[in-house]
């Protein structure tokens, strides 16, 4: 007797990602400033709410310059998300960013508008920056260590000497971020080599990012993402600090206030997106970092940049 089995047809899906701080680079988006009407526009709205021109800091401003996370922060985000509005017919079926990504990738899918993106933004981005001021700290990548090894080493410097130190990005197998005061990174950055990891390498960043040493600013953050309009997701989002998907408003909300001091897991929400139906990834902004991690954690997706 012959029996038929009704096959499920796989659904592939095309995945939406947006980078982070670090992405910047001198003269970012002005080739879409000159060339497009619309970008142009989005530019001009944006210096307006932002109160300042910040695309003239993009377009003429130095690596200094735009090194600077009040800065950093909106004109990665500016230039994302002109990015993604220059793709024809657009339809990402998940998205994620990477930190500062995540709002990026909550325009794409409709959670938040894009002026009130960038306001939160330019609120988060500000009070990081405070928060740097008041409590002087540092990251640092971990390369070829295991994360849990990572994780003992970070656990056994703060316990020892009651510095801040934690696994702040979990970037791709074999590449973790630390975060924390200097001396403990300092410490944990010799404990990392000695263990053997194969670089342990002080970031030139402002602070210790998705760290406790970021609370002040998280409170700032909480207060204005909760007086702000979140609106119903045209698909979920892979958020940071859950690595699953997440359509629900609210929670969308509190993962988003959370991220602030809680890790960047990108390994897992990658991951999480590849077990969901994810077989191509396009990443929208300045650079390539993310279009690089996504093929380390799997060498079998598809990749490629829109910038």
């Amino acid at each position: 007797m012959a029996f038929l089995f009704a096959l499920t047809p796989i659904i592939m899906k095309h995945a939406y990602v947006f980078p982070g701080q670090g992405s910047q680079f001198p003269g970012m988006g002005q080739e879409h400033y000159t060339n497009n009407a619309f970008a142009k526009k989005l530019f001009e709205q944006a210096n307006d709410v932002l109160g300042f021109r910040i695309s003239d800091v993009m377009f003429n401003g130095t690596e200094e310059n735009l090194k600077q996370t009040n800065v950093t922060q909106p004109a990665v985000f500016l230039h994302s998300i002109i990015a993604f509005k220059s793709i024809d017919d657009a339809k990402p079926d998940m998205v994620a960013g990477h930190s500062l990504g995540e709002f990026s990738a909550l325009v794409a899918n409709g959670t938040l508008s894009f002026d009130d993106a960038l306001e939160l933004v330019f609120i988060r981005a500000t009070a990081m920056q405070m928060a740097c001021e008041l409590n002087p700290s540092i990251m640092a990548a971990i390369l070829a260590l295991d994360d849990e090894k990572v994780e003992d080493i970070c656990a056994e410097v703060q316990d020892e000497t009651g510095e801040v130190v934690v696994a702040a990005n979990y970037n791709c197998p074999g590449q973790v971020v630390i975060s924390g005061s200097i001396v403990g990174i300092e410490i944990a950055c010799e404990r990392m080599k000695a263990a053997g990891a194969k670089r342990a390498l002080v970031l030139p960043v402002g602070g210790a990012f998705h760290s406790s040493l970021m609370e002040p600013a998280r409170e700032q953050l909480k207060d204005a993402i909760e007086s702000t309009t979140f609106h119903t997701p045209t698909c979920s989002v892979y958020q940071n600090v859950v690595a699953k998907a997440v359509f629900d408003k609210e929670e969308i909300k509190q993962n988003l206030i959370d991220q602030l001091t809680g890790p960047v897991r990108w390994t897992q929400s990658v991951q999480a997106m590849i077990a969901d139906g994810a077989s191509k990834f396009t990443e929208t902004g300045p650079g390539k970092v993310l279009q690089g991690l996504v093929l380390r954690i799997d060498k079998t997706m598809e990749t490629e940049g829109v910038g």
